[in-house]
């Protein structure tokens, strides 16, 4: 066939026509097949895609690509992240129903992936705002209900007034909402939560089997999350109160030294200890007050200290002392028990805090060098806390004890009379998933005045959202007015009732959408016995490094969890996983508002698919972040001009051979030819399979062809077997990459056959061996020259040629030649003096 000129927008539109034909990319459960599963995390359906979706899925395509034809049973699938906060407030914004802008959305992405031609199985497109999947996720919530894994509770809660929704803890980012950039507040709700909490050992553990197959950076974030501590728990009795306050430490050795208690603005002693003060107005202003406040900036170092006196005191166990209790704003709820017993001496916040209310100092910790000296450390003396370990000082019994070893005896001291053990703390607080908003997935249970919180029944889901709705400008949820939703009458005794209005947090479907896609059609059950077996777990997950908490934590729970009842058998999702760099534009994340983004469709108009995609693979390695270059994506469409060129070149000479078919080559050029495919062939095998480093694989591709345009016209008359199997080799290694032109460019050479049922070539090592070698000559260490030798010549004879090298005798002369170390094939080194 006659290539013409190279046109992308023609050759692609016609091979992805051809593969949704043939369905080249559907794949089937066949345990007689080893299975590969690939999958980048789907996007929310915003209804265009931008660079850094087209780097992601241009990554899980290649590998897709790649693993198929190294003859696994491979699947790629897509679906839409459809629920949520940026759906409805588009809708609002845009005066629309959200399902209506979500479906079209999903329409248009969905045609913008197709034009990039990735080898997606569409077959087992799935969304997530569909009754056909949510009604699966409701019964995993009944389960859990039933297991005690979801329970309902009241407490204070991070609020968006924006959103107007609660987040759970992992969407607060630096106090303020991870969509729309708002300040949250806290404010008391009854709300959902799932036991994630139950799983933090678990989870924590289990990392240990992802190592190796992780980033080392989300596995360090994910263990600094769950925050598991060992310590105390110990107990101070409220002065004139019946009473007590819990407290967890990790310093019980510094027991005898804390002056003062601070506690959380939450506790729920805080009510009963003021409730006689004579501030009382002032301290609950302050409480208010700090309640409102960033729950991150509340925990940061550089917190300006602040408190305010209860008016009451409780008593140190191990001094009988009485010591004032503060509620101070760098006390979280959420971390150990929401009190602190303060240690200013060996502390820095308390210590800044003692500092600015002029609070008691004790020092208990003695420095080393002071211990061995004989000194005594002297609070008063203090700048700063100190922190370090040492030996116990003013602690009765325990004084001259290393630290460490004075932890244990305190704590077992205390649990003799009551007042303390040990204690194993989490910083994980269990899942919020409730959403006070309406595009969601309805939460399944009624409220009954006789029977209470009754689960629905299973027969009865899925509870359907009424996409009738209208949605409200101020962005609040619809169905608490829609009576037809919300009554209901009871499972259990047949009265009057209510539905939970709240709906699913978003992450509730993206915690389980990869299981779904091993059986996206069955209506029989979620999740099929057969296929969840054979294809999970994920082999390799792609995406961003900023869901290494929120997703990538959700899902590992949710699978433990679907394993406890009964679901699957899985422990863990993704074997390993691959976090992509962002793409950045004059040295910035690409968006709207700086005037950096680069539209993917007029990049794809301008060059195809094809240089778009190899222009994103081959700008950085998968892992760093990537600079768009207008010239580098010119730089690609020249490439690939180039190397269509090079077939045009060699028409009605090529052979339909396969890769590596010349394995006879005559002349000189033809056997440096085939010593450079296969070696790109070894090159390109390397470093796909080493952390997908496909820059370099591309660059390793572009030297082949270098190289066959050097030799092409002495070749193309000589020898066009190997000009046709350098080719072959050349096109084959790039397909997954550029897969529109090297399909054309395979059946212009006579292939009948497509690259979809090509196999990855071999190299051969006996192709890599040469005739001749270049020997580097070393005089005392420094190179002197160089020699062209038979490969594995005798040792003596490189010594012959090195020592009669005129450049050799020139350093020599004059001198005696020691040693003659010969590295064959290498190196000759004369040591001479």
């Amino acid at each position: 066939m006659a290539l013409g000129k190279y046109n992308p927008e023609a050759i692609e539109k016609k091979w992805q026509d051809i593969w949704k034909e043939s369905g080249c990319f559907e794949v089937e459960t066949d345990p007689g097949k080893p299975k590969y599963y690939v999958l980048e995390m789907f996007p929310y359906p915003s209804g265009k895609i931008h660079m850094g979706h087209v780097r992601n899925y241009s990554i899980g395509d290649v590998v897709a690509r790649f693993k198929s034809m190294q003859g696994f049973n491979v699947l790629h699938p897509m679906g839409w992240d459809a629920f949520g906060l940026p759906a409805e407030n588009a809708a609002i914004k845009n005066e629309t129903h959200p399902a209506k802008w979500t479906y079209q959305n999903i329409d248009e992405m969905r045609e913008q992936l197709q034009r990039l031609g990735y080898s997606y199985d569409w077959r087992r497109e799935l969304a997530t705002c569909r009754p056909e999947y949510y009604k699966w996720e409701q019964k995993f919530f009944l389960k859990f209900l039933e297991k005690g894994l979801a329970y309902r509770k009241d407490s204070p809660q991070n609020w968006c007034p924006t959103c107007n929704t609660v987040l759970a803890n992992e969407q607060v980012e630096e106090g303020l909402c991870w969509r729309c950039e708002s300040e949250v507040e806290q404010k008391d709700m009854e709300q959902w939560f799932l036991r994630i909490t139950d799983y933090a050992d678990e989870l924590l553990k289990d990392l240990e089997g992802l190592e190796g197959g992780w980033p080392e950076r989300v596995l360090t974030m994910q263990r600094n999350w769950i925050g598991k501590s060992y310590g105390a728990e110990l107990t101070f009795q409220i002065k004139d109160m019946v009473e007590t306050i819990d407290v967890f430490t990790t310093r019980p050795d510094t027991l005898y030294g804390a002056t003062f208690m601070s506690v959380a603005a939450e506790h729920p002693l805080v009510e009963a200890l003021i409730a006689d003060a004579d501030n009382k107005a002032e301290v609950e202003a302050f409480v208010n007050n700090i309640r409102n406040m960033d729950r991150i900036k509340r925990g940061a170092d550089d917190l300006e200290k602040e408190g305010i006196f209860t008016g009451k005191y409780c008593v140190n166990p191990v001094t009988g002392k009485d010591i004032p209790i503060f509620v101070a704003n760098f006390v979280l709820m959420g971390y150990g028990t929401g009190a602190v017993m303060a240690v200013p001496a060996h502390d820095q916040r308390d210590f800044e805090f003692a500092t600015k209310y002029e609070l008691p100092m004790q020092a208990v910790i003695n420095p080393s060098e002071m211990h061995d000296k004989g000194e005594v450390l002297n609070a008063a003396d203090l700048d700063t806390a100190y922190t370090d370990p040492g030996f116990l000082i003013n602690s009765g019994e325990f004084d001259g004890m290393a630290n460490e070893s004075a932890k244990k005896a305190v704590v077992e001291h205390l649990d003799e009379s009551g007042k303390g053990k040990m204690a194993v703390n989490y910083r994980l607080r269990d899942w919020n998933v409730s959403r006070q908003r309406f595009w969601g997935a309805p939460i399944p249970v009624i409220y009954c005045e006789e029977c209470g919180v009754v689960p629905v029944p299973e027969d009865q889901l899925p509870i359907l959202l009424p996409e009738n709705a209208q949605v409200r400008k101020d962005g609040k949820s619809p169905l608490p007015t829609m009576e037809e939703f919300v009554n209901c009458e009871c499972p259990k005794c047949g009265k009057a009732a209510r539905r939970e209005t709240d709906t699913f947090d978003t992450f509730f479907e993206s915690s389980w959408y990869y299981m779904r896609y091993c059986d996206p059609r069955n209506d029989e059950e979620a999740l099929g016995a057969e296929h969840l077996d054979y294809w999970m777990n994920v082999d390799q997950y792609i995406g961003g490094i900023e869901h290494a908490i929120l997703h990538l934590l959700y899902s590992r729970f949710f699978t433990k969890a679907l394993r406890d009842t009964g679901f699957v058998s899985a422990s863990e999702p993704f074997s390993n996983l691959l976090t992509q760099g962002m793409v950045l534009k004059d040295g910035g994340k690409m968006s709207k508002s700086k005037g950096n983004v680069v539209d993917p469709n007029s990049m794809i108009n301008q060059y195809g698919a094809d240089a778009t995609r190899l222009f994103i693979l081959f700008a950085s390695p998968p892992v760093k972040e990537l600079e768009w270059s207008d010239q580098g994506i010119e730089g690609a469409f020249r490439f690939l001009s180039r190397l269509w060129r090079l077939v045009e070149e060699m028409e009605g000479v090529l052979e339909p051979v396969l890769p590596t078919a010349a394995n006879d080559p005559q002349s000189e050029a033809a056997k440096k030819l085939r010593f450079k495919e296969h070696d790109t062939i070894r090159r390109a095998t390397r470093d796909i399979e080493n952390e997908f480093q496909f820059n370099t694989v591309i660059a390793a591709v572009m030297e082949l062809v270098n190289e066959m345009y050097h030799v092409k016209d002495e070749l193309k008359e000589s020898d066009p077997k190997a000009m046709s199997s350098a080719i072959a080799t050349a096109v084959t290694l790039l397909s997954p990459v550029t897969p529109h032109i090297c399909e054309e460019l395979w059946h212009s050479m006579g292939h009948e056959t497509g690259m979809t049922s090509q196999s990855w070539p071999t190299f051969d090592e006996k192709a890599l061996v040469k005739d001749e070698v270049t020997m580097v000559v070393q005089v005392n260490g420094k190179m002197r020259g160089k020699f062209q030798a038979p490969n594995n010549a005798p040792k003596e004879n490189a010594e012959k040629i090195a020592l009669e090298m005129e450049n050799v005798v020139k350093f020599i002369e004059g001198k005696t030649v020691r040693k003659v170390i010969v590295i064959p094939n290498k190196l000759v080194n004369i040591v001479a003096n």
